[in-house]
């Protein structure tokens, strides 16, 4: 087994047996209702020979044993169906029970993933090895647990039984049965890295359709359509050409097989025959005929199991390089536990500092050097500058989306690092440029962070928001049901929900990055009146690239180069006629 399976597929293979000893109270009764199966199995053959034993010679035929005998092997080849059945039946309950704990360790490991994997890495590729790479790993495994065990015993119930009635012939089928070993190696070590291979294509062609399904206006407007299809194209073409081989490889096994079977057969029909017949020219019994049917019948139960594990073999493989990529995506390092001491930050007065603060994205590419700012409670402080500077860079770090290089960064002169992740983040409140609303009501959407609310808070929050009087014009109000990604409504009107969100909320801190981009400029003032109120005493961290919605910041700290090169108020700024003065005036230029 060890010359069949690699070192990669062992270590693969030992991981999933720790699913499987989850349920090791279900695998003795598995084993027990196999064992049941494969005794009957084995036992009815001597039945039928018996019954072909009674045939003594024409009018010489004892009707009534025979009889018996066959209603006897009925009873049991009952009993050996309904083992089968209820042995496949506990194989299928353990093996969803296995997919399901794999799949639920992979999607807990995506809540636990560092953004920097999720930035970095295909979403088609994370869906595909959550979905597709868990189903195609279940279906190998079911057919492991339902004929590779019985497969074993009828390969040595057989063999013990060849080797009572006649071991000669029993050694000539041993001999030929290197053969299968042989193909199901041979085969086994292509049809691994073909799976593998395929499931890498699939993911390719995956992570492409998720793209352009979520672009699709963008695709139209810049007339991208023969484009995607031709990437497509390709994309499904390596998928085809992967799939092809791995299926070629691997539906090699049966035909190959089956041929050494009828080898093996035609091989104990001829040894038997030429025994017998020597055996009654010398005057002796070598076996009775109803033995020689036995022996038959044996050696089709002795290399069908063959046949089944080598198809088996090849399935494996394909399950093993599915279950290697979920494992590695559960093996994937999470984002960094909270301190053994942390704390929760339950309340803040909203002291915000970050004290020579260096990070960089990659370590051949640094982005913020030396920053240093400090918020007090209840300032408002605007980021800008130019695309790439850094300003959503410090927002990620001020909510340890990703954490610095060197420096630190404290709340109420307490280290961030000292805090749990979750009360930092729930001291914020976030309304980002990218709207995120869920399938499921406008209610629901808008009550994301506060599932208790009541209608009235929710409302309140909708009418603060400005977005009261839009939804209610919708069919069903505050019940309609939203699309994944907020589909139905346009892109101001998912931004005003996202508003409502934060607005139900009341956060002790608040994040805006370009938070009304999508608004039109009216509806734009009047969130502007109700962020002012919602600010109220609360520090705010406002990015923006229209600087005409910063003016009432009480501090702009204008960023080039991942550095804080100027700070002040609006009107100060414009005064020293610097590089804020440059970005203002550009976008009022006439």
């Amino acid at each position: 087994m060890k010359k069949l399976i690699s070192k990669r597929d062992i270590s693969t293979l030992s991981r999933v047996l720790k699913y499987i000893g989850k349920y090791k109270l279900l695998l003795p009764v598995s084993i027990f209702f196999a064992l049941i199966f494969t005794a009957l199995s084995l036992y009815i053959p001597i039945l039928i020979g018996d019954a072909i034993d009674l045939i003594v010679a024409p009018g010489n035929v004892d009707i009534s044993g025979i009889l018996k005998i066959l209603f006897f092997a009925a009873a049991l080849i009952g009993v050996s169906a309904l083992s089968q059945w209820c042995m496949t039946a506990i194989n299928n309950r353990i093996t969803f029970h296995i997919t399901r704990d794999i799949r639920n360790d992979a999607f807990a490991k995506l809540k636990t993933l560092p953004l920097s994997y999720i930035d970095t890495t295909s979403h088609g590729d994370i869906v595909n090895r959550v979905i597709n790479d868990t189903d195609r790993f279940s279906e190998g495994l079911l057919l492991g647990f339902t004929q590779v065990f019985t497969g074993i015993l009828t390969i040595v119930g057989t063999l013990f039984f060849m080797l009572v009635i006649n071991w000669q012939i029993a050694l000539v089928v041993v001999c030929l049965t290197p053969l299968s070993i042989f193909i199901a190696k041979f085969i086994g070590k292509r049809t691994f890295t073909m799976f593998k291979a395929r499931s890498e294509a699939e993911a390719e062609a995956t992570s492409i359709v998720n793209e352009m399904i979520g672009n699709q206006k963008l695709l139209r407007a810049f007339g991208y359509e023969e484009r995607a299809s031709e990437t497509f194209e390709k994309a499904a073409k390596r998928l085809e050409s992967s799939t092809l081989s791995a299926i070629f490889i691997s539906s090699l096994t049966n035909p190959t097989t089956r041929f050494v079977n009828n080898v093996v057969y035609a091989a104990v029909a001829a040894v038997g025959a030429i025994m017998a017949i020597n055996a009654n020219a010398a005057g002796a019994a070598v076996f009775t005929i109803g033995e020689f049917s036995v022996l038959l019948s044996y050696t089709n139960q002795y290399t069908k199991p063959f046949n089944e594990i080598s198809g088996i073999f090849a399935e494996f493989q394909n399950a093993l390089a599915s279950a290697e990529r979920v494992l590695k995506l559960i093996d994937e390092e999470s984002e960094p536990g909270d301190a053994e001491n942390a704390c929760e930050l339950n309340s803040t007065k909203g002291l915000v500092e970050l004290q020579d603060v260096d990070f960089s994205y990659t370590e051949d590419k640094s982005l913020i050097e030396n920053l240093n700012l400090r918020a007090n409670p209840g300032e408002r402080i605007a980021i800008v500058g130019p695309t790439g500077c850094g300003k959503t860079t410090v927002i990620n770090l001020l909510m340890r989306f990703y954490d610095i290089n060197s420096g630190r960064i404290q709340i109420d002169g307490q280290n961030i690092e000292s805090m749990t992740r979750k009360s930092l983040r729930a001291s914020y409140g976030m309304v980002l440029q990218d709207t995120w609303l869920m399938a499921g009501t406008i209610r629901d959407n808008i009550a994301f962070g506060k599932p208790d609310a009541t209608d009235e808070e929710v409302i309140a929050a909708a009418k603060a928001a400005h977005a009261h009087s839009f939804i209610k014009r919708l069919k069903n109000g505050y019940n309609t049901t939203l699309g994944e990604g907020g589909e139905g409504l346009s892109q101001g009107q998912r931004q005003l929900i996202s508003i409502a969100r934060v607005m139900l909320t009341r956060p002790e801190m608040l994040i805006l990055d370009e938070a009304t981009s999508s608004i039109d400029t009216r509806t734009e003032l009047k969130i502007q009146d109700a962020f002012s109120e919602l600010m109220e005493g609360h520090t705010s961290f406002i990015v923006a690239h229209r600087l005409s919605t910063i003016r009432e910041a009480d501090k702009i700290l204008v960023m080039r180069d991942g550095k804080i090169i100027e700070t002040g108020k609006h009107e100060e700024l414009l005064k020293k006629g610097g590089f804020y003065s440059e970005l203002y005036n550009s976008q009022f230029a006439h």
